[in-house]
């Protein structure tokens, strides 16, 4: 239950319809749901995932992914516990077949009932809902200690983060992650850096890092035929050239990078949205051109792109971000934004080569880079037409199909390897 959540919001927040249904639990009960399913079969008709993010704050890997998902299968996306009066389970519905679940656990409960409480809320879940045949698709490892007794035809490990390496994460992580690859039929990660740390642990690792919806961002461009989008309310008062930035205002960031640059450049105008989590807000450095606006619903993020000059990606050099691989470059990208980072690896490698993203090292090549893509001295318009193409094969869509085609390969094999052991 220790919060490693990046928070933002989604975009479906406006369109989701709340369901009141709570299960009060009496007494614990096992299910015959979680009994091992039928060898008949190798396909399954539910995918239960297990999540350290709140579906209403982070819009990015698991929302994309599972929206689709849920085009073929019932979703049930399992956040993790809030205190409540009492034991049962809340669950809202965020569209025809992806529901969104939440335990309620009684105030004061200890870490020992609390796993206990959880594997008999996910029981009731299954017998309740009729989950017979089912797909694990976990995003936290500290969720194994209360599903490992689930049998499900098929378990899959979304490695988006390195999750211990941020600050607050829970001593048993690692070993819970051990536990959790040692178990799992596949393991996806979120960039290349991760695959290159998990695929010596695994032997079926995949790497799909970061995507796009190129068309939700494309719409931000201006050109000499499109004059963008309006600019939103809590920004127009900013005088220009602005400088973005759009996430998590956290550990990752290099706060000393950010407010040297403000500091030498007093008429540069410095945007950040996002929430701060994690450090004390008072540490963000302060200067009338440094501007933190808050959270932004994701339907709303291209108007802002649209009245940036250029996007930043300051991120600090350290084991917080060895293995990220940022959303937001081709998200900039798409909205025709130039791009200027510090040298984040997965960033460097997809992106580097390209002329409209800089890799800056140091405060000057920072702010370097930033006067050459405002001036219009760097030369963005460079194949334009292949970055487009580049990126719009990013797209969440492709990766999905992707993954698809590994699920149901998986399943063959399984369901192979059931039939030859009857033989």
């Amino acid at each position: 239950m220790d919060d490693l959540r990046e928070i933002f919001v989604s975009p479906n927040k406006q369109r989701t319809e709340t369901i009141n249904v709570t299960s009060q639990l009496a007494t614990p009960a096992r299910p015959t749901a979680t009994q091992s399913p039928s060898s008949a079969t190798n396909e399954f008709d539910d995918l239960i995932c297990f999540s350290h993010l709140r579906w209403n704050f982070v819009y990015q890997r698991p929302q994309h992914l599972l929206s689709r998902a849920a085009q073929r299968w019932r979703v049930w996306y399992i956040e993790e516990p809030e205190w409540s009066d009492a034991p049962g389970l809340s669950i809202r519905s965020v569209s025809p077949r992806l529901s969104v679940v939440v335990p309620q656990l009684p105030h004061g409960t200890s870490p020992e009932q609390a796993i206990e409480l959880q594997r008999t809320l996910i029981d009731t879940l299954l017998a309740e809902q009729h989950i017979q045949q089912y797909a694990l698709w976990y995003y936290t490892p500290m969720a194994l200690p209360f599903s490992h007794h689930l049998r499900p035809q098929l378990t899959v490990y979304d490695c988006m983060d390195e999750l211990s390496a941020f600050l607050g994460a829970p001593k048993p992580l690692l070993d819970q992650e051990r536990q959790l690859m040692s178990r799992a039929d596949l393991v996806f990660t979120g960039g290349y850096s991760l695959y290159e740390a998990k695929q010596q642990r695994h032997p079926q690792v995949f790497a799909f890092p970061s995507c796009i919806d190129y068309n939700h961002f494309s719409k931000a461009r201006t050109s000499a035929t499109a004059s963008g989008l309006p600019d939103p309310a809590d920004q127009q008062a900013i005088p220009g050239p602005r400088i973005g930035y759009s996430g998590v205002i956290d550990e990752r960031l290099d706060l000393v990078l950010l407010g040297e640059l403000a500091r030498r450049n007093p008429n540069w105008q410095f945007v950040l949205l996002g929430p701060i989590v994690k450090i004390n807000p008072d540490h963000l450095p302060k200067g009338p051109n440094l501007h933190y606006l808050g959270m932004k619903a994701y339907d709303e993020l291209p108007t802002y792109f649209s009245n940036w000059q250029a996007a930043m990606m300051p991120f600090a050099i350290n084991e917080a971000t060895r293995y990220i691989s940022p959303t937001k470059t081709p998200e900039y990208l798409a909205a025709g934004l130039p791009v200027v980072s510090t040298p984040i690896r997965d960033v460097l490698r997809t992106y580097g080569a390209w002329e409209q993203v800089v890799i800056a090292d140091s405060v000057s090549a920072f702010e370097s880079g930033l006067s050459a893509m405002l001036t219009g001295s760097a030369n963005q318009d460079a194949e334009p037409a292949e970055l487009d193409r580049f990126l719009r094969d990013q797209s969440w869509d492709n990766t999905w199909q992707q993954m698809q085609r590994i699920l149901r390969s998986q399943l063959n094999s399984s369901a192979r390897q059931r039939t030859s052991s009857t033989v």
